[in-house]
């Protein structure tokens, strides 16, 4: 699966109508749904469509025609998400009608064409799940502990200084297990 962590934007243009395609990390969604509307009132539609994993490891998908005729614009979207492997990943198409009709066919193509479009601008990254530990461990082994979770990918989310140390740390599956083998005599998992 893939993902971005910034929005891009493309516009396209198909007999005289403009396609403006911007696509953003999921959790920008709403935020930029509302800006979009506010900046371009004179716009037709708002064709959007998205797919993120929710908390039980599920993809949750949704699509939206936004009054175009039914299937031509919100499913055409989609399905370059999904046929691209995106995930937690948000389309919006803003479009500006031209005064000619493009068809069903040419709604597809057009809204299909739009979003490949800003897609292949898009820096790809690949998804990997994170796990999530609380450690404990004294203070004489502070510097250990952050040396080893720079060394193997570990993220400190927090650190909370009492009798001992116990930090929340993040990191995916293979990273987390390199490092707690490396740190196996000096912590207490929590959690």
């Amino acid at each position: 699966m893939k993902y971005i962590d910034k929005m891009y934007n493309e516009t396209l243009e198909v007999k005289q109508s403009k396609f403006i395609t911007y696509l953003m990390p999921y959790s920008e969604y709403e935020a930029t749904l509302k800006k979009l509307k506010l900046e371009h009132p004179k716009a037709r539609h708002f064709v959007v469509s998205y797919r993120y994993l929710n908390q039980y490891k599920q993809i949750v998908e949704h699509s939206s025609d936004d009054g175009e005729p039914k299937g031509t614009s919100g499913k055409p979207t989609l399905f370059v998400l999904q046929g691209s492997d995106m995930i937690n990943t948000a389309v919006i198409v803003v479009r500006y009608f031209g005064g000619t009709k493009l068809g069903t066919g040419g709604l597809v193509r057009a809204y299909s064409d739009a979003v490949n479009l800003v897609l292949n601008q898009a820096i790809l990254l690949e998804y990997k799940e994170m796990i999530s530990k609380k450690i404990s461990f004294d203070y004489t082994n502070l510097r250990l502990i952050e040396y080893e979770c720079i060394e193997n990918r570990v993220n400190i989310i927090e650190k909370v200084f009492d009798s001992g140390a116990l930090f929340e740390i993040k990191a995916t599956e293979s990273d987390m297990k390199t490092f707690l083998k490396q740190v196996d005599r000096v912590v207490t998992i929590v959690l």
